[in-house]
């Protein structure tokens, strides 16, 4: 049984441990959108280059990440998650050190794997760790730190690229390895799930990965029309079609089907596709925005958009609680009409844009439907399924989530009609973004009619920490499904 105190310290270098190594995949996932204008600029990139900057990290950690962490339930989640640490920092390395767009791409898609490795042990390990009494604390805590290097992230982007510049994005992640890898190996103890012996699904997830990566190739690359883009269609079509069968015949499968008969958890999932998707456009886009056509300076891009981590960070454990109370209908139904309405305020933010009387009040709005509702989308999804499986619920929501954020970011430029170099012209691309945040409002407004439809309160209610708080957007919790059972 886990039997570490919080007030001992250890439990303060687990909790350190912990914050750092999840810091770093979040940090990595706030900045990058500041970034890209600069990135763009110095290696004379076009758009597609840049989607892929983004979408390379997104499709190995949401290919993966189910798997991460079955190998920290394996083989220690410690030791899975040292590794994860440490492959991470070797690829920010290589992205700082990139001599080009190519390696940049490629030493992402590396960082991305680190990421699936090290993301789910960073919960886990607190859950496995610390005494019963001190659970809830932890998590809180590890939850609000987290929270507030979220809000950290963009500003420090910025200040980054405007000043050493914006390879010190990912330079810095070395220095937080070097720090949380022995902290990691001396205090934090070994934890895993003996009881594991199947195997792994290593074609399911390859499987999944591949349909993700081509879907993507295929959505990125539309513009050329060629053979090749029809071919990749076809062919992440057939893979998600083979990861399906793969899946529903495996004997352990990664993401086993039968959870999905839970009508709440599916009609959660489907919901969580929308509101990832809006967001995940929204972030990429309003970045380069304020750079592109409002004309800030990365550091200025970055403090803008602090006011709604900063409501997130506050508010999300009041609105969980308040979801408990009566049902996470509303929130759920309310949360993404209040992004919607956002999205819509942000066709105001043009050229000369003003912060006070423009950018200001769409990211509040903004900020307040994500308080709504991403607590509570996380509640539901592990309150929707027997408690031995809320592990696994957690990881395919996280999952979907980001799988949604990918395609977002590679179809909504598309879909929005952004040529390859709509990001050098400012009115090209503040007509695109207009249309782009048309869409997303559009498939908000989906995510809450699913939502009205078809979310009821499911029993029981989730009474586990991670239920009321939520540090950011980009990274909902995830955990090891030994460690859920044995809060059950």
């Amino acid at each position: 049984m886990p039997d570490v105190r919080l007030a001992s310290p250890q439990g303060k270098w687990i909790l350190l441990t912990t914050v750092l190594g999840s810091s770093m995949a979040t940090l990595d996932s706030t900045v990058i959108n500041v970034a890209l204008p600069r990135i763009g600029r110095d290696f004379d990139a076009s758009l597609a280059a840049l989607q892929w900057t983004v979408n390379a990290y997104m499709l190995t950690l949401a290919g993966l990440i189910l798997l991460g962490g079955s190998l920290g339930d394996r083989y220690g989640r410690r030791r899975v998650f040292v590794i994860g640490v440490v492959w991470f920092a070797v690829a920010s390395l290589l992205c700082g050190l990139a001599p080009n767009a190519g390696v940049l791409v490629a030493a992402r898609a590396l960082q991305g794997i680190g990421g699936a490795l090290l993301t789910p042990g960073s919960l886990a390990l607190i859950q496995a760790s610390f005494h019963h009494d001190d659970r809830s604390r932890a998590v809180g805590m590890w939850s609000g730190f987290g929270g507030i290097g979220a809000a950290v992230g963009p500003f420090l982007g910025g200040w980054l690229v405007d000043g050493p510049g914006w390879r010190w994005v990912f330079l810095l992640n070395v220095p937080l390895a070097l720090a949380c890898a022995p902290i990691a190996l001396r205090h934090v103890p070994e934890s895993g799930d003996g009881r594991k012996h199947g195997r792994f699904d290593v074609l399911g997830a390859a499987l999944g990965a591949l349909a993700l990566a081509l879907v993507t190739y295929a959505l990125i690359e539309a513009r050329s029309g060629s053979l090749v883009v029809v071919l990749a269609t076809v062919a992440g079509v057939a893979a998600g079609v083979a990861f399906v069968q793969v899946e529903k015949r495996s004997a352990d499968p990664m993401m086993p089907l039968d959870i999905f008969a839970s009508r709440q958890f599916t009609a959660v999932n489907l919901v969580t596709l929308c509101v990832y998707a809006a967001f995940g456009g929204f972030f990429f886009l309003t970045a380069l925005q304020l750079q592109v056509v409002a004309g800030y300076s990365a550091l200025q891009a970055g403090t803008a958009l602090l006011p709604t981590t900063v409501m997130m960070l506050l508010f999300s454990a009041r609105s969980g609680e308040l979801a408990q109370r009566i049902g996470p209908r509303i929130p759920l139904t309310v949360g993404p009409l209040l992004c919607a309405a956002a999205m819509l305020l942000m066709l105001r933010v043009g050229p000369d844009a003003s912060y006070l009387t423009d950018v200001l009040p769409a990211l509040l709005v903004m900020g307040a439907g994500l308080v709504s509702l991403v607590a509570p989308l996380t509640a539901t999804v592990l309150a929707s399924v027997e408690t031995a499986r809320a592990g696994l619920a957690s990881g395919i929501n996280n999952a979907a989530a980001r799988a949604a954020g990918l395609i977002a970011v590679a179809a909504l430029p598309l879909v929005a009609g952004m040529g390859e170099e709509s990001y050098r012209s400012p009115t090209a691309f503040d007509a695109a973004f207009g249309r782009a945040m048309v869409v997303c409002a559009g498939v908000l407004v989906v995510g809450s009619a699913l939502a009205f439809a078809t979310v009821r309160r499911p029993p029981p209610d989730c009474r586990l920490p991670e239920c009321r708080t939520h540090g950011w957007v980009t990274t909902p919790p995830l955990e090891g499904e030994r460690a859920r059972k044995r809060i059950g």
